[in-house]
């Protein structure tokens, strides 16, 4: 991903808490595709359909990551 995928996801959290699906596999550092596999297998983060768009709250991305987070023997 580019520094402007960087920048304008950034500028969402800050200003718009919603982000598209390439914006929030982004900010998870996965691909898109990856994204849409967890989405309808239905073991990605909550996500919003707003008409025919797919949005993410990035509350709900950052919960999700904490979700999948495996505890090293130090937690």
């Amino acid at each position: 991903m580019s520094d402007d995928e960087d920048a304008r996801a950034e500028r969402a959290r800050s200003g718009h808490p919603f982000l598209n699906s390439p914006q929030a596999a982004h900010y998870l550092r996965m691909s898109n595709r990856q994204m849409e596999r967890l989405r309808s297998r239905g073991d990605g983060p909550r996500f919003r359909r707003h008409g025919r768009y797919v949005r993410y709250h990035i509350d709900d991305l950052d919960a999700w990551s904490e979700s999948t987070r495996i505890p090293s023997d130090g937690d």
